[in-house]
C-alpha cells in the first residue's frame, strides 16, 4: 500500500461548548489507503453481486468472526493518553446547531452494516456507522472490517455499506466503497491499538429492474481457454449460478493424429473413403488423420459377420485363415464451447450517503471515563452456549469507558466499556459519547475491535475499542474531504 502522511487541521463549531467538548488541534499520522472499487464499472459489478440472485449473497452473508474473541484485561493505572489537545468534528447538521438531551433511547439512522467477501471466499458482514465528511460519503469501522488479516490480502472484497439493513431491505441503498484508509500501524503490524479505517463510498444505488435473460456463448479452441473463461464467468457478480459450463464439441476439421485437442472418431466406411478415394484400406495411402484400425482373431469372434456391418462403421473379412474386424477413423478437431447466464441489473442513484441518514461527528483525545452509547448488530454466541442476539436487528448498551489492554492483538492502549455484545457481527459497532437522542446525533469515539469475558463466567461482558487520538484524526483528515461521485 501506499504511504501517506497526513495532517490534521483545526475546527471549530458553535455547538460544541454545549456539547461539553473542546474544539480540535493540529494531528498527525500515517496513512496507508488503497482504493476498493475504482471506476464506475467495477463499482456497478459489486453491486450487482449483492442485488443479484434475489439479494442471496446479503441474505446468506454470516457475521465476521475474525479477531473477535480477545482476552483483555481492566487496568487501574496507566492506559491511554491524548496526544495533543482534545478535538471534535460535528456531526452533519448539527454544525451550528444545539438541542436539548431526551431520555428516551432512540436508534441512530447512520449505523448500519458493511458487507464483503472474506478470505474464505464467502460473504460476511460488520457494523459500521456513517459520519461527518466534506461530501457526506464517509463511514467508519474496524480496520480489520476492510483490511483481510486473514489471508493478509490488501483489503476484503466487494466492500458495501447498507444504513438500516433488516432482513435483505437496503431502506436507503447500496453504497460502495470506494476508497479505504487505515493507519500504517495496522496495515503493515496489525497493531491493535489502530485497528480503525475510513471509507469514501459512492453515492448509493437501489436496484430499478432485476432480469436474468442475457445469455452467453463463446467457442474456444483449447480447453485450457475454455476452463479460464468459465472460471470468469462463475466470478461475476452478475453471473447466474449453475449455468456457466464447458462443452467440447467435434468440428469438421480433419488434424494429425495425436494434436492436442482433438479425437478420433470411428466413421462409416463410405464417409472414410471420401477422404481416401485413392488407397486402399489394407495399404493405403491414407489422408492425413485418418486411419484404419484391424482387430485379428484366431478364431471367429463373437458378433463377427461377413460384410459391411448394419451401421456402415466396421468390416468383417477373412484374410490368411484370420477373421478381421476393421474400423475406420478420422481425427478431427475439438473446439469448446462455453455458455452462461447473466442478470441484468437496472440501478438507480439515490444520492449520497449523509444526505440520506445524516453523519456522526467524531471526538478525539478525550478523558476516559465518559459514558458511550454502543450501537450494532451483535451475533453469535457467548462461551456458555446462549444465543442472546440475531444480528438482524440494530442494538445498544451503555457505560462509562475506562483502560484495557489487550496483548494478543498488541493492544496496549485501548478503552473499554462494559456490555453484553458478542463479538461477531459486532465488531465495527459505533461508540457514540454526548449522544442526543432527539436527532440521533453524537460524536464517534471508538469503534468495537473485540470482545472479552473478563470476569470468567463464560459470558461476554466487555466490549473495547482503540483510543480514538490525533494519529486516528490524521487518518480521517486524510479520508474527509475526497470526493467519490456517482456510479449510475
Amino acid at each position: 500500500m501506499k504511504r501517506t502522511l497526513a495532517y490534521g487541521g483545526l475546527v471549530a463549531t458553535a455547538g460544541l461548548l454545549a456539547a461539553g467538548l473542546a474544539a480540535p488541534a493540529n494531528a498527525t499520522g500515517d496513512v496507508a489507503s488503497t482504493p476498493l472499487a475504482n471506476t464506475n464499472l467495477a463499482a456497478q459489478q459489486v453491486a450487482a453481486y449483492w442485488y443479484g440472485e434475489a439479494k442471496a449473497n446479503l441474505i446468506n452473508a454470516t457475521p465476521y468472526g475474525v479477531e473477535t474473541k480477545i482476552v483483555a484485561k481492566h487496568v487501574s493505572k496507566g492506559g491511554p493518553a491524548a496526544d495533543s489537545k482534545p478535538g471534535v468534528v460535528p456531526a452533519i447538521g448539527d454544525e451550528k446547531k444545539t438541542t436539548a438531551k431526551s431520555k428516551n433511547v432512540n436508534l441512530p439512522k447512520t449505523t448500519g452494516k458493511v458487507f464483503f467477501k472474506g478470505g474464505d471466499g464467502k460473504p460476511h458482514w460488520c457494523s459500521a456507522t456513517s459520519v461527518q465528511s466534506a461530501y457526506r460519503n464517509l463511514v467508519a469501522t474496524a480496520g480489520h472490517c476492510v483490511y483481510d488479516t486473514e489471508s493478509n490480502k490488501a483489503t476484503l472484497d466487494k466492500w458495501v455499506f447498507v444504513p438500516g439493513y433488516y432482513q435483505a431491505k437496503t431502506p436507503w441503498g447500496i453504497y460502495v466503497g470506494k476508497q479505504a484508509f487505515t493507519h500504517y500501524d495496522y496495515d503493515v503490524y496489525e497493531d491493535g491499538d489502530r485497528d480503525y479505517a475510513f471509507v469514501t463510498v459512492y453515492n448509493g444505488v437501489l436496484p430499478e429492474s432485476v432480469s436474468a435473460d442475457r445469455h452467453y456463448t463463446k467457442v474456444w479452441e483449447t480447453e485450457a481457454e475454455a476452463k479460464a473463461d468459465v472460471d470468469r464467468i462463475e466470478k461475476s457478480p452478475s453471473t447466474v449460478r449453475g449455468h456457466a459450463k464447458m462443452t467440447p464439441f467435434v468440428t469438421n476439421e480433419v488434424v494429425k493424429e495425436g494434436t492436442p485437442g482433438s479425437e478420433k472418431v470411428y466413421v462409416k466406411r463410405d464417409d472414410w473413403k471420401k477422404l481416401n478415394p485413392e488407397g486402399t484400406a489394407s495399404f493405403g495411402p491414407f489422408k492425413e488423420g485418418t486411419g484404419v484400425t484391424d482387430v485379428k482373431s484366431d478364431t471367429k469372434p463373437e458378433g463377427w459377420k461377413d460384410g459391411v456391418s448394419t451401421d456402415g462403421k466396421t468390416f468383417y473379412f477373412q484374410s490368411g485363415g484370420k477373421y478381421i474386424t476393421r474400423t475406420y477413423w478420422i481425427n478431427y478437431d475439438v473446439d469448446y464451447k462455453v455458455t452462461g447466464k447473466f442478470f441484468q441489473i437496472g440501478l438507480k442513484d439515490v444520492g449520497r450517503l449523509g444526505d440520506n441518514v445524516g453523519g456522526q461527528g467524531l471526538a478525539y483525545n478525550q478523558k476516559v471515563g465518559k459514558p458511550v452509547f454502543v450501537f450494532g448488530y451483535p451475533s453469535g454466541v457467548h462461551p456458555d452456549g446462549n444465543n442472546a442476539f440475531t444480528g438482524k436487528t440494530l442494538k445498544w448498551t451503555y457505560g462509562k469507558t475506562f483502560a484495557v489492554q489487550a496483548p494478543a492483538i498488541k493492544g496496549e492502549e485501548l478503552i473499554g466499556t462494559k456490555s453484553s455484545f458478542t463479538g461477531e457481527g459486532a465488531i465495527g459497532s459505533s461508540w457514540l459519547v454526548n449522544y442526543n437522542n432527539g436527532r440521533r446525533l453524537g460524536y464517534l469515539n471508538g469503534v468495537t475491535i473485540g470482545v472479552s469475558d473478563t470476569d470468567g463466567n463464560n459470558r461476554y461482558d466487555t466490549s473495547f475499542s482503540p483510543y480514538f487520538d490525533g494519529e486516528l484524526y490524521g487518518v480521517y483528515s486524510a479520508a474527509k474531504n475526497l470526493w467519490s461521485g456517482k456510479i449510475v
